[in-house]
């Protein structure tokens, strides 16, 4: 019997359905700013705080709200440097995909893995303290990974977040 294929990573969400006027202001309303508090959001949208809180929550339950998040000064932690780095993956056999893909969020420094299209099969963005230690990043957790045939790290000068 043929092994199912599908593509590395877990199975797509499917897009949540129902998603009206007012709980798209809400989604916009806490992705500007994910510390407002229930009343302020709720007379925002203009709906009853109630409704508000039962909202948020059905928008938490399913999927649409995955989180919220810190925007933390890197350089205050005494990461300064960040950088993205091209990854290329030489065997692309499904075990070591999901070894690689297991593996790296977990190492020191990483903010973000991606799975991209292109050349390059994966980005991913770190910060380091020096110069020094992304070099020793690269080197002990990159390039000595038998999955990896090719790492391109290229610095991030200045990041602004998009609206």
């Amino acid at each position: 019997m043929p092994k199912d294929r599908r593509s590395p990573g877990p199975a797509p969400r499917p897009v949540p359905e129902g998603l009206d006027e007012i709980d798209r202001t809400l989604v916009g309303l806490l992705a500007a700013d994910g510390r407002m508090p229930n009343n302020a959001l709720a007379e925002a949208a203009g709906i009853a705080p109630s409704t508000c809180l039962t909202r948020v929550r059905s928008l938490r339950e399913r999927g649409v709200i995955r989180g919220f998040h810190a925007d933390v000064d890197l350089a205050a932690l005494g990461q300064p440097l960040q950088a993205l780095i091209a990854i290329r993956i030489g065997a692309h056999s499904r075990d070591e995909i999901d070894r690689f893909r297991a593996k790296v969020p977990g190492l020191p420094g990483v903010l973000s893995l991606f799975h991209v299209s292109g050349a390059n099969d994966y980005l991913l963005h770190v910060s380091a303290a020096t110069p020094d230690a992304l070099r020793e990043f690269v080197l002990d957790h990159l390039t000595a990974d038998a999955a990896v045939s090719h790492a391109e790290t290229s610095l991030i000068f200045e990041h602004v977040r998009g609206g």
